[in-house]
């Protein structure tokens, strides 16, 4: 039992039962001691790798704690108590980073790159910005069912760099969307320093700029962080609207352990290691007389042993035996084609036609399908393919998007993740390059990786001869026919154009749907099919 001495922390109570602060203590020690125990299995060999919360516990239990079960929560690496809090079985964690059948990517990824929909937690991926476009996603799913839920979502200061990061905040304002961004400002992104990262006093300011309120919070202050995002949870179920937060808090161990902190004066670690959450809150309660020290080593006991129980669950399951045949089917979300035989009389038609009208019916067929992008609602489109949409659908379904187009690929996926649907309209398809990374690393692995839908069509007007100029005639589908787990149409005919397109949406795998702006106008005799389920 350590010594105890007065906090370093100022603490207000408020007015917390001492069973509710108990229960911030008991949530912040549980990934702690948990951690202490990994680092222990990394010097012996046992797992892989392992990125370092301590010291941050106070903010993945608070904000944890402060929002509902059912709230989507998209953590990173240092949040382990994002995943205890969330009561995810300890022995599931350990297989997951053992390379375990028992985890979530069924050995694919020893790490936090994982969701699931149990514990509604959605994991990053190491490009860190995309998470904050699928919080939006997720978050205006919450919106448009109009069930008064809160996202959250987190990245670390370094992530603020990223484009990412401002067109996230820049949606998310512009639609004000229900999601809390909490920024981890934790001295160091990999090696490099805070004032390399960024020019400013507090990163919180930047929510000026997006029309977002902000808050600065001591990130070691779980009480401060709990009671303040509770009730700014409780304000945003009311009135949706993001909010930006900024946790000041400090990485005590390395980006990674084999990183080190070599880097780190001794004097800027030893400065925080007096503020660490744990030990301060420790004091704190037993100062108030809500702790003692029977009730402290019962709750060091009870997590030790369900530590050392889950491991031993996990190192007694089988290795995984690679299949090639199960790696191959993961790629994709199985998904079953259904043939309509069409009833209509042929008529002339259009390719932009075919494409408008199986469009348009497909938004009558899905209730829950979302369409985005630049000058697409009221004013139909640049090739007028949307033209009407919004009188028949409404501005929440037919949604005009900022200059974003790595964002709005995000939200996309964020609408999936949320049972939704997505068809996203790159103006052109040149333009996709600013959407890349999302739609090659995050639409086209999330099934494999944790068998998660991407329910997201991008459409994309592409090709030459129309004299367009270089940056509005490219023919790039080449960029994406290589990456596994998209799927690539190009239709020719208006037959094929509206069929493919209807059943590009019904299939639940990302697909990038090319459309030659060459071909728009060109007519062939087209049979309409009937507007039912077409998959």
């Amino acid at each position: 039992m350590p010594t105890i001495t007065k906090s370093n922390i100022d603490y207000d109570k408020r007015n917390l039962s001492d069973k509710a602060l108990l229960k911030l203590y008991y949530n912040m020690l549980k990934p702690r001691l948990i951690e202490e125990k990994m680092l222990i299995l990394l010097r012996q060999g046992k797992i892989s790798k392992w990125f370092s919360g301590i010291g941050q516990e106070a903010i993945s239990v608070g904000v944890t704690m402060a929002l509902k079960p059912s709230e989507y929560i998209l953590p990173m690496h240092r949040n382990l108590g994002v995943f205890t809090t969330r009561e995810i079985p300890l022995h599931r964690l350990f297989s997951q980073w053992q390379g375990k059948a028992s985890g979530f990517t069924k050995g694919r990824d020893r790490s936090f790159h994982f969701g699931t929909q149990e514990y509604n937690i959605v994991g990053m991926i190491s490009h860190l910005g995309p998470q904050l476009g699928v919080a939006d996603g997720i978050a205006l799913a919450n919106k448009l069912k109009k069930n008064g839920q809160v996202t959250a979502v987190f990245t670390g200061e370094g992530g603020t760099s990223e484009g990412d990061f401002h067109e996230a905040l820049n949606v998310a304002s512009v639609w004000q969307l229900p999601v809390i961004f909490c920024i981890e400002n934790n001295g160091y992104g990999l090696s490099t320093p805070t004032d390399e990262q960024y020019h400013c006093k507090h990163l919180a300011d930047r929510g000026k700029g997006y029309g977002i309120e902000s808050f600065v919070l001591d990130g070691n202050n779980v009480i401060e962080t709990y009671t303040k995002i509770k009730k700014l949870a409780e304000s945003i179920r009311k009135q949706p609207r993001p909010i930006l937060i900024e946790f000041k808090t400090f990485r005590r161990r390395g980006h990674e352990e084999a990183s080190g902190t070599k880097y780190v004066p001794d004097e800027l670690m030893t400065e925080w290691e007096a503020k660490d959450p744990i030990e301060n809150f420790r004091s704190f309660l037993f100062s108030e007389q809500i702790l003692n020290q029977e009730t402290d080593e019962r709750y060091t006991n009870e997590i030790k042993t369900e530590i050392s129980d889950a491991l031993e669950s996990a190192y007694a399951e089988e290795e995984i035996i690679p299949n090639e045949s199960e790696e191959l089917s993961d790629v994709y979300k199985t998904f079953y084609f259904e043939e309509v035989i069409s009833n209509s009389k042929a008529k002339e038609l259009r390719l932009i036609d075919a494409i408008s009208e199986g469009l348009r019916q497909s938004m009558e067929l899905h209730k829950g399908l979302v369409i985005m992008g630049q000058d697409i609602a009221e004013y139909g489109g640049v090739f007028k393919i949307t033209e009407g949409f919004v009188e028949q659908f409404g501005k929440d379904r037919v949604r005009n998007t900022p200059i974003c187009e790595s964002a709005i690929v995000e939200t996309g996926m964020g609408l999936s993740i949320a049972g939704m649907k997505a068809v996203v309209e790159m103006q052109f398809a040149d333009f996709v390059s600013s959407g890349f990374n999302p739609i090659v690393n995050y639409l086209a692995k999330s099934h494999y990786r944790w068998q998660q839908a991407a329910d997201v069509v991008v459409r994309m007007p592409c090709g030459a001869g129309v004299a367009a100029g270089p940056f509005h005639s490219q023919t790039n589908e080449a960029w994406f026919t290589k990456t596994p787990g998209l799927k690539v149409v190009y239709p020719a005919f208006p037959y094929d154009a509206k069929g493919l397109l209807a059943t590009a949406i019904n299939d639940p795998n990302p697909v990038l749907f090319f459309e030659h702006k060459a071909l728009y106008r060109s007519c062939l005799l087209y049979t309409s099919p009937s507007p039912r389920d077409r998959g």
